[in-house]
């Protein structure tokens, strides 16, 4: 456990924690965030070299952006997580990362539900 500083407060949390607890922000940014932050670190550590890497990239700096603001608009979302999966969609080492990313996009209100 971290020190308690004045007032109680854990002086040792991150800054990530702290946004969430102390500052009221929206849970779902903060799980978009990490989901965002450890597929762009998978994508740095990959290896080979695929056209669309600098979209990959860009769309992920986008939406780690949006998540930092903590009110990012659903249609933005969604477009950069197509963009995200239409660039590396077909690297299966990023599977697993694209796919947490989607899951947090999706808390936002989820992918349009055709009406019957």
């Amino acid at each position: 456990m971290g020190r308690q500083g004045l007032g109680g407060r854990n002086t040792l949390r991150s800054v990530e924690q702290r946004a969430v607890t102390d500052g009221g922000e929206d849970r779902r940014a903060s799980e978009l965030w990490h989901a965002v932050s450890r597929l762009r670190r998978e994508l740095a550590a990959h290896p080979a070299e695929f056209a669309d890497r600098d979209i990959a990239e860009e769309e992920l700096a986008a939406l780690a952006a949006m998540a930092a603001g903590g009110a990012p608009e659903i249609p933005r979302l969604r477009r950069s997580l197509l963009l995200v999966a239409g660039a590396i969609g077909s690297v299966s080492a990023l599977t697993r990362g694209l796919a947490e990313v989607r899951r947090a996009v999706e808390l936002f209100g989820g992918s349009p539900r055709p009406t019957d």
